[in-house]
């Protein structure tokens, strides 16, 4: 372990990853399935964001939104599963201090957008189910590149805001945390210094990222819902149903996901199956999105 003097004490100048080591007679199946995971999720996102730029169908805003989710979600797991898959392979551990806010601006970045992108296309289909004289109008090309670039740039400036008070966090103590990628509850915990300033900073943040648009996202259903259930035929209504559902699905195991990692029982209380909870939202919530829109939006079937 290297470290660097800093006045009476000793820095820590790099992390050791501990992952899944606790478990190493699985340590072989578990590198095969995060690697098929990864081609397939991989796979699937590219194909939808070429079906979304080549096929002229495809050129509404619903699926403008759906192609850059995919784009994001390519991004997303990509910062946690190829570093991963190498320390399978190498059996090294390490990442310097550095490569570990790096990765961490990358992956909270990502998921505070996800979050803004999902309330972008739930609006959408607002929209087109109860305003849909007014569709066009609202929805042009302006408003959709307006309300994705707005999701990553909040995402991403949140994400960077709490990544540069990081530095100014000094870590003397152990250097091992105890998850598979640099979260940031298991990584402050190691620091030696007081953490109340960047954990109020990440609280405030984390907050305007996640409830407003889950209340957005849930307020923009019940007005949906409201809707579906005045349309007089059943027909209809399934048909209405049908295409919001892929997207009410990914909001529920995403925001699923996240509510029991971050509002569950602590780490230390469930130990590895905290891990088995991120791998959720880090790692299958990224390769089922391309396979829900695939199977459940007949455009995409097409």
């Amino acid at each position: 372990m290297r470290r660097a003097e800093q006045g009476n004490e000793t820095a820590v100048v790099e992390f050791i990853i501990l992952g899944f080591q606790s478990t190493p007679e699985v340590q072989l199946i578990l590198f095969l399935i995060f690697l098929v995971t990864y081609i397939t999720t991989v796979s699937g996102n590219l194909l939808i964001m070429v079906l979304v730029v080549t096929d002229h169908h495809l050129h509404k805003p619903m699926f403008f939104f759906l192609g850059n989710l995919s784009f994001l979600e390519t991004c997303y797991t990509s910062t946690i599963l190829p570093r991963m898959l190498a320390s399978f392979l190498t059996n090294k551990y390490v990442i310097s201090i550095n490569g570990c806010f790096l990765q961490y601006f990358f992956f909270t970045g990502l998921a505070g957008a996800e979050c803004c992108l999902l309330t972008a296309m739930s609006y959408d289909r607002y929209i087109a189910i109860c305003k849909p004289l007014h569709y066009t109008t609202i929805m042009n090309g302006k408003c959709c590149l307006q309300l994705a670039g707005g999701s990553w740039v909040n995402g991403l400036l949140a994400s960077a805001i709490v990544t540069c008070l990081m530095p100014q966090l000094t870590f003397c103590g152990p250097n091992e945390i105890d998850h598979f990628f640099c979260d940031f509850t298991p990584l402050v915990k190691l620091s030696c210094t007081d953490t109340h300033r960047i954990e109020l900073a990440t609280f405030i943040l984390a907050s305007l990222l996640t409830l407003p648009p889950f209340l957005l996202t849930l307020i923009s259903y019940v007005y949906i819902s409201v809707t579906v259930l005045r349309i007089p035929s059943s027909t209809g209504r399934h048909k209405v149903f049908s295409t919001c559902s892929s997207h009410l699905t990914v909001v529920t195991l995403f925001y699923g996901t996240l509510i029991v990692v971050y509002l569950g029982p602590k780490p230390n209380t469930l130990g590895n199956l905290h891990k088995v909870f991120s791998v959720c939202y880090t790692v299958l919530t990224p390769l089922v999105n391309p396979l829900i829109y695939s199977l459940r939006n007949n455009n995409i079937k097409k």
